[in-house]
């Protein structure tokens, strides 16, 4: 099995990266493995750990309609340069964590997608470059609110709900080009996606490249590159679960956002306070 680098929180609230050991046991790295970090000698062991997101990037860079028949499923046509657009890291939750669903919105879906990590420091390279650039790989959900993206004139507030994206739960180093990604809702044992990503329009290599040449990327930054056709919505309830062969898998519930409160309750909970 490939290395899985993880990172978590103790029982005491300190924060490592590692690599976890299949006894569940976590050999904790002295700093994030994509700046050198090595093993530090310590070792958490089951159940006394949280799995976090497995990074904390600067930003995250995400790229729309880069499945064919996604691109037809949205009613649009395969774009000839990469759509890029950026969620804020605040949309990041960790695998296990709740999406939770705004009442701005009243269908928020599912966009299973392999996201890239980037290792070192990334500006204007060429696809070859860009191979050596991206360090690992592992799994994110671009949650969107469709309707909100539709109405819209751009997608950052369908995009930039908090929970937005899940991510995780593990990074890995390498993937076969030809890994399948699939989706599965609650407990269908056919997947909504299922979708090899060799059928991506643009390769990690050329979306890197792109992005490179417009912004730099940084050490632990993260790249969506896109989601395949099947996209659902979800419910309040659902169990949301992304696989991508030689990663793992990534799963979530959702739930429903509480309604922004009055002013009167705000005061009325201040007072209670």
């Amino acid at each position: 099995m490939a290395d899985r680098y993880v990172r978590v929180k103790t029982s005491q609230g300190k924060v490592y990266y590692g690599l976890l050991e299949l006894n569940q046991s976590i050999k904790l790295l002295n700093t994030a493995p994509w700046l050198g970090g090595e093993p530090n000698g310590e070792l958490l062991a089951p159940d006394t750990y949280q799995l976090l997101a497995p990074c904390e990037p600067s930003k995250i860079v995400a790229v729309g309609k880069n499945y064919s028949a996604h691109a037809a499923e949205m009613g649009g046509e395969v774009p000839k340069e990469p759509i890029i657009f950026l969620k804020p890291t605040t949309t990041i939750i960790a695998p296990e964590a709740e999406i939770a669903i705004p009442p701005q919105s009243k269908r928020v879906e599912y966009e299973g997608e392999l996201a890239l990590v980037i290792g070192s420091h990334c500006f204007n390279v060429t696809p070859n470059q860009a191979i050596a650039a991206i360090w690992g790989y592992t799994i994110a959900n671009d949650v969107t609110a469709r309707d909100l993206q539709r109405s819209d004139s751009q997608w950052t507030r369908g995009k930039g709900f908090d929970t937005f994206c899940p991510l995780g739960p593990w990074i890995v180093r390498e993937i076969s080009p030809t890994a399948m990604l699939q989706t599965f809702v609650n407990d269908t044992k056919k997947p909504f996606q299922a979708t090899s990503i060799e059928e991506m329009v643009f390769s990690p290599d050329y979306i890197v490249s792109y992005i490179s040449q417009i912004m730099t990327l940084l050490p632990g930054d993260i790249i969506l590159t896109g989601t395949p056709e099947g996209v659902g919505p979800m419910q309040e309830g659902d169990r949301i679960y992304i696989e991508i062969e030689g990663i793992g898998k990534l799963h979530n519930t959702v739930i429903l956002r509480s309604p922004l409160p009055s002013d009167d309750e705000t005061e009325e909970s201040e007072i209670n306070d």
